[in-house]
């Protein structure tokens, strides 16, 4: 199994002058740090005006920051709102590939659609109609990356002319490909699409083995027919963090940052409501956690449970962890960054979990990923055979584009003959 850290670039009420540019600070430096450890990959949200939840809005910008502070660790967008209202299908194509390129062929394509008010009132996005145009961008997106030239698209909701977007990739046709999932209908989508499954939705190990299990037996089937251009057969669970030898520790740093992470995203995405500029959620928080008694003294057994079991000492981690290995998740990757959980308390947990915990995940990693694969290598190639992509032009086919110089000089020209011709009879 491997294993990945999350940021949402959160940062809770309230602000001082100084706190933003502390916090991608200190994010740069957690992700120096995971380089060193050995830990396989840092993922980075997109995220607009969801104050104080996700301070995240440019993601490739902070990508291409740690690409130059790391050597190893896999960068993930996840996600890249690729809807073409939040960003051009062309200008994510080439983000994509110049993330690609500066971090020597390490990018992770994680995409999504967004489903909190804020955004997608905030760019005019229809919500009945966000599904199918996340999947007709996607595919797009997908195309640009991997076709010289970008033959043309005219659809439902985007259309380009033939272009050829550049530059292209290190990773040949595009790098892999995930979605973000807060849903098992999600799962299946991914399984179907033939891209990996980055899921939000906290579960216990026996609720994911039931996700695990769908998942792959969709990719397996006949319903798989990828939306890109190669598959990417994994799922990722997102998991609550913070390591110490002492379990009192461990959940006084981290906990109260997980409870808030969930609390902002119920309130933004599901029960809330938001005054821009004004919303306090932090006080919020707080003041629910006062009405349901001080978390601190909250039995220790029931603060390890479910999506909490990634608080606590080593040898619970390791026990958590065991239990998603089993189920067949590829991935664990860790909300160390959440509420006002602290910079140095990160870093140490990070350490600890790497030297006493990871390692024999590590160790059978090679093994079991190469057995998935070999097991899978049919089925990919009987689902890359059932996709019908768009059809590459013939080189008489390629349009010619005039320059904009030449074309209104010619446009001149023609004008002044017209009134240069001698009048009739």
């Amino acid at each position: 199994m491997k294993f990945g850290i999350f940021y949402e670039h959160q940062l809770p009420r309230p602000w001082n002058e100084g706190d933003e540019q502390k916090l991608f600070n200190d994010a740069l430096d957690q992700v120096e740090v995971a380089d060193r450890l050995g830990i396989d990959y840092a993922w980075e949200v997109e995220h607009h005006f969801l104050e104080e939840y996700s301070h995240s809005s440019a993601p490739e910008v902070f990508l291409a920051a740690c690409s130059q502070r790391t050597k190893n660790i896999r960068l993930g967008q996840g996600i890249r709102q690729v809807i073409p209202q939040y960003n051009h299908p062309a200008r994510t194509a080439e983000v994509v590939a110049t993330l690609d390129l500066v971090s020597n062929g390490r990018i992770d394509f994680g995409t999504g659609e967004s489903s909190a008010e804020l955004e997608l009132g905030g760019f005019k996005i229809p919500v009945a109609e966000k599904r199918k145009i996340y999947l007709e961008s996607l595919e797009q997106v997908c195309n640009m990356l991997a076709m010289d030239p970008y033959p043309g698209y005219q659809g439902q909701y985007f259309d380009m002319p033939c272009r050829n977007v550049v530059p292209k990739p290190v990773q040949r046709p595009h790098p892999p490909l995930w979605v973000a999932c807060s849903q098992r209908e999600t799962i299946r989508m991914a399984a179907r699409l033939g891209i990996g499954a980055l899921t939000f939705a906290f579960v216990d190990p026996m609720e994911a083995q039931e996700w695990v299990d769908e998942y792959y037996a969709i990719l397996k089937s006949d319903e798989c027919i990828p939306i890109g251009h190669a598959v990417n057969p994994n799922i990722c669970m997102v998991s609550s963090f913070s390591c110490h030898h002492d379990r009192e520790t461990a959940i006084q740093r981290g906990l109260d940052g997980f409870e808030f992470f969930g609390f902002a995203l119920g309130s933004l995405y599901a029960f809330g409501e938001h005054k821009p500029g004004r919303t306090d959620l932090w006080k919020q928080f707080e003041e629910v956690k006062k009405a349901r008694g001080d978390m601190a003294e909250m039995d220790i057994t029931q603060a390890l449970a479910g999506s909490r079991g990634g608080i606590g000492t080593p040898d619970d981690l390791r026990e958590h962890l065991l239990k998603f290995e089993k189920c067949g998740v590829d991935q664990v990757t860790f909300i160390q960054q959440a509420g006002r959980n602290q910079h140095e308390h990160i870093c140490e947990a990070l350490e600890i979990f790497a030297t006493e915990v990871m390692p024999e995940f590590k160790e059978r990693e090679p093994a079991r990923e190469q057995a998935k694969l070999e097991e899978l290598a049919p089925y990919i190639e009987a689902a890359m055979a059932r996709k019908k992509g768009l059809q590459e032009l013939a080189d008489e086919e390629i349009p010619t584009f005039m320059s904009l110089g030449r074309k209104v000089s010619e446009e001149a020209k023609n004008e002044k003959s017209i009134y240069e011709r001698p009048a009739a009879g």
